[in-house]
């Protein structure tokens, strides 16, 4: 026994010379130097001399640049609650949809080695003229407040697709009925409730999640608390945030000839703040609409990966 002791011990103060005998230089965490120089530019879609705000699309190119700068964070709107996104590859185009002219300051966060950051702001101000059927407010909402959940009944209830104006059909796997049934349980449970605020004129959606709700981890989500993970239900108190509705960015072509052919309302739901989703919380914020009838509706978002897309079918919540 005291052999044993004695050795093991010995081992021990090996260990710990060992350790002691690294130079400092081994665990240098390298330079910090936080991003500088950085840069925001944005490009008012549609602006010229006789239309100084733009085209009324209320749409703006943001580009950022800087150095040091490892990745992007961006807040469309300080006059709201902050709500920080990521910006991948420094650039992006926003859809702005208060209606009228309306100046925004953009908040850029650019993050360097060691999360060492910097923080710039810039203003632009844009012009929307943006104005939804009202058929589609009346569907989605009756005009005061209504439910909605995934319909696992029928087949592509749950399906991915490429993300285009040319693919407007899930062309690459389709859930069938009940195929999430015991494994996803909280994609079907979770209610969505649109709502209108008459007197504002305003729109809200209340996600309630018993089970769950139905997303991807890590950096393919924007809900708060989320670990990283592969897709499925994640411990989530739901949330509640206002949205718009603004012009589809994928730019799908509607038929005047045979609008129940058509592929897209052309109308999207934006929601706003980083706490609600609609059927898979995403990355994205924009839900295209792609069919809205007062018992139908069906709904994609782009996912994290460039050019896929999720597909929805819901139906009213009895």
């Amino acid at each position: 026994m005291k052999t044993n002791i004695k050795f093991n011990f010995g081992v021990f103060l090996v260990l710990l010379l060992t350790l002691n005998s690294c130079s400092k230089e081994d665990y240098a965490l390298g330079d910090l130097t936080a991003p500088s120089n950085i840069a925001v530019k944005t490009e008012v879609i549609g602006q010229d001399a006789a239309h100084p705000n733009g085209d009324g699309s209320g749409s703006v190119k943001i580009s950022v640049t800087g150095d040091n700068a490892l990745w992007y964070k961006i807040d469309y709107d300080a006059s709201t609650a902050v709500d920080l996104v990521n910006l991948p590859n420094g650039t992006t185009t926003k859809k702005f949809t208060t209606v009228g002219v309306n100046t925004y300051r953009i908040t850029v966060v650019a993050y360097g080695k060691g999360g060492s950051s910097t923080n710039v702001t810039k203003e632009v101000t844009v012009r929307s003229d943006f104005t939804v059927d009202p058929a589609i407010v009346t569907n989605l909402t009756n005009n005061s407040s209504k439910s909605w959940i995934v319909d696992k009944s029928v087949p592509g209830h749950f399906a991915t697709g490429a993300f285009d104006a040319e693919s407007i059909y899930p062309n690459w796997w389709s859930a069938g009925v009940n195929q999430k049934v015991g494994e996803a349980d909280c994609l079907y449970s979770t209610i969505f409730t649109f709502s209108k605020v008459v007197a504002s004129g305003t729109y809200s959606l209340q996600v309630a999640t018993p089970q769950g709700a139905f997303t991807q981890g890590g950096s393919s989500t924007t809900l708060p608390g989320i670990p990283s993970g592969g897709e499925g239900c994640y411990s989530y108190g739901g949330g509640t945030s206002s949205f718009s509705f603004v012009p589809a960015s994928s730019g799908a072509p509607a038929i005047p000839s045979k609008p129940e052919n058509s592929p897209s309302t052309q109308v999207s739901i934006l929601l706003a703040g980083v706490n609600t989703y609609i059927g898979m919380g995403s990355s994205q914020k924009e839900y295209e609409i792609l069919v809205l009838t007062p018992t139908y509706m069906y709904i994609r978002v782009g996912a994290t990966e460039a050019g896929r897309a999720w597909y929805f079918k819901l139906i009213p919540a009895s």
